[in-house]
């Protein structure tokens, strides 16, 4: 176990959880379900399960400094890795590594976002381990896919090589289908849910990078012995810009000869809309889920409302729309609608100069 290492990826804005994510306090920091940790929390103690506190290193952008600190007081400064820049996931995992290499030369690696929801969490702990065990032992990049319980067209999607039981080689990535695609997915049990949590070990990483994205690496390598000293904030300061905009997936998965599918089905859910979490969220008979407040319903169905829990909310005739109010914001927007929110939060911001960002 002390050579496991966990990186928990917790720099995103959030933007399709607005009002609820704002740019000072993003969807992983909040908590959705009232049961007092919020999303990023809860990622950290499910891996300390695996993984001891000291080896996990949160990357986030460097203004969420304070706020990993005040919600994770377990961690030192020192394992929260500070982006002056967002980047995507390639130059993000290329940090937290490239740190890891300046305090071990053996590690075995387990990469998660910091907002993805895990109902069955013994399953989920079982499938690291063995996700781990594997990792150690070959020099293999790994990815975790989830069953498909509905032809989804919000996730991308994994298939996976012929062959036997639960780990797969995988024979290619797709991004989101459309609903057509995504039905023929679905039925042909092929297709896996790309979780986006990666395991690997140190070499076959750093390995890698060094291939496929020499680029990135070059940059790094360039810093190593800056890496862990007082000169690695300003070393990531001055290099970090210039960096590409690539995601991990892009940059690596999809191109590497060597990557795997570990088959699985723990209760995932990417809380990346509001439609997802109306998905995973108890009902009444009307389908009407109810975050945090109170709410009475007449001849409502299949909405989802989420305001502070001091009001209570009295609907009429309401179906299949998201109403969500946070401090001085009320957004009130049909569901099949909600991809629209990110152009709403961007015509906000141009309207009003950035206030309710």
């Amino acid at each position: 176990m002390e050579n496991n290492y966990c990186i928990i990826m917790a720099g995103g804005v959030g933007s399709r959880f607005w009002p609820f994510s704002r740019n000072d306090r993003p969807k992983q920091f909040l908590d959705f379900f009232g049961t007092g940790r919020s999303l990023l929390q809860l990622t950290f103690d499910r891996f300390r399960h695996v993984v001891p506190a000291k080896n996990i290193l949160i990357v986030t952008n460097h203004i969420y400094k304070e706020l990993i600190m005040e919600q994770l007081p377990e961690i030192q400064p020192s394992q929260i890795l500070l982006e002056p820049h967002r980047r995507n996931t390639a130059p993000c995992i290329a940090y937290a590594v490239s740190r890891i290499k300046s305090i071990t030369d053996k590690a075995n690696i387990i990469v998660t976002p910091s907002d993805h929801l895990i109902l069955k969490e013994t399953e989920f702990l079982d499938t690291i381990r063995e996700g781990l065990n594997f990792i150690e032992a070959n020099d293999s990049l790994l990815t975790l896919g989830i069953k498909p319980s509905r032809p989804e067209t919000g996730y991308g999607y994994i298939q996976i090589d012929e062959g036997a039981g639960n780990l797969r080689k995988v024979k290619t990535f797709t991004e989101k289908p459309n609903a057509e695609l995504a039905q023929v997915f679905f039925e042909t049990g092929e297709f896996f849910w790309n979780s986006g949590i990666f395991l690997w070990n140190l070499d076959s990483i750093d390995s890698a990078f060094q291939t496929l994205l020499p680029e990135i690496a070059d940059k790094f390598n360039r810093g190593k012995s800056k890496m862990n000293t007082d000169e690695e904030q300003s070393f990531i300061n001055e290099i970090y810009p210039t960096c590409p905009n690539i995601s991990i997936d892009y940059g690596i998965m999809e191109k590497a000869s060597n990557v795997y599918v570990l088959c699985s089905d723990f209760g995932w859910t990417d809380l990346g809309t509001w439609g997802s979490l109306y998905d995973m969220s108890n009902k009444d008979e009307q389908e009407n889920v109810t975050l945090k407040c109170q709410a009475v319903y007449y001849e409502s169905q299949r909405n989802i409302i989420a305001l502070p829990s001091d009001k209570l909310v009295v609907a009429q005739g309401l179906e299949d729309y998201i109403v969500a109010e946070s401090d001085n914001v009320l957004l009130i927007c049909k569901k099949e609608e909600e991809q629209r929110i990110r152009q709403f939060v961007n015509d906000v911001n141009i309207m009003f100069d950035g206030k309710y960002n």
